[in-house]
């Protein structure tokens, strides 16, 4: 699992996962589950969906970090209120929360648009979101995009809504370099929960596969770089909760890293993709998805955590 990360000086190791933990049963056991697979990974940033907390109850993604103190994570968590036809708890807040090695120096979230002209209530009152994170000068990413199978409207302006706000939020750091230079910055970092294959529109949208409203853009989907097999990222075989709800085999799960092209030191370069949290480490599974481990060259890598020897 670490061969590059000490072959490499300078690997950033991203962790992807929808935690489900608030629709799925069985989130008390599950949560060690969560627990046991981040120790063994030691990933520097990770991406959490379907995240939650009330008034009575705590942060989802706060316990993972309390159960792990030796990690030294800081954590943000944004959501919002479900629609009231949904879900009449007008205090919960559900979204996405980024754990982090190092300092969150800023952070903003996004509510993410639905096409006009639908009156499905799922794809209405589900808070879908982007959250941006910068840490350690990293721009970190976590989206949760609408989830029917029939909601590809949806994700496509969505995917562009999230292009724009990537965008808007690096400035000029992936401007096209000189003749001769180099670009300074580490590409974005953009994880999620998309409910859409590869070869969707809205995916290879992202990938610079497809134009859609006669734009293009690109980053690297990490698995489709780095990657081996299918890599199902929601598999009934292996799955009993995937099973439950009787969903085919799908890869919907994603790491996308912005283009490297002419970064210093080979930043942005996608080392390995590989699926996580797919087989029960505590006698669970942690999810109904899979999730995803990826390293990524990062030259600028600070050596240690904030505080720590």
């Amino acid at each position: 699992m670490d061969e590059h990360r000490g072959s490499v000086e300078g690997v950033l190791r991203v962790v992807q996962l929808n935690a489900g933990s608030l629709l799925e049963p069985g989130w008390p056991e599950r949560r060690e589950e969560i627990v046991a697979w981040l120790r063994r990974l030691d990933p520097d940033v990770v991406c959490l969906q379907e995240i939650w907390e009330d008034p009575a109850n705590a942060n989802t993604a706060g316990w993972l970090v309390d159960r792990l103190p030796e990690q030294g994570w800081h954590r943000c968590f944004a959501g919002a209120p479900f629609g009231p036809d949904l879900w009449p708890a007008p205090d919960l807040r559900f979204g996405s929360a980024v754990l982090s090695r190092w300092p969150i120096d800023e952070w903003r979230y996004h509510p993410l648009p639905i096409a006009p002209g639908d009156d499905d209530l799922f794809a209405l009152w589900v808070p879908w979101e982007l959250l941006h994170v910068r840490t350690a000068g990293l721009d970190v990413f976590s989206c949760h995009l609408a989830s029917a199978p029939h909601h590809a409207r949806h994700r496509r302006v969505q995917v562009l809504a999230i292009d724009d706000l990537i965008r808007a939020a690096r400035g000029d750091l992936d401007a096209s370099p000189l003749p001769g230079q180099l670009r300074d910055a580490m590409p974005p970092i953009l994880c999620g929960d998309c409910n859409a294959e590869p070869d969707s529109d809205e995916m290879r949208f992202l990938a610079s596969l497809a134009v859609l409203d006669d734009r293009a853009t690109y980053y690297q989907d990490a698995w489709r770089v780095a990657g081996e097999g299918p890599g199902w990222t929601q598999d009934w075989r292996s799955n009993p909760m995937a099973a439950s709800i009787n969903v085919p085999r799908k890869r919907i799960d994603y790491v996308y890293v912005g283009d490297p092209f002419l970064r210093r030191g080979g930043a942005g370069r996608v080392l390995s993709a590989r699926l996580a949290f797919d087989e029960p480490l505590t006698g669970v599974l942690a999810s109904d998805h899979a999730g995803l481990v990826v390293d990524v060259v990062w030259p600028d890598r600070p050596d240690e955590r904030p505080g720590r020897s």
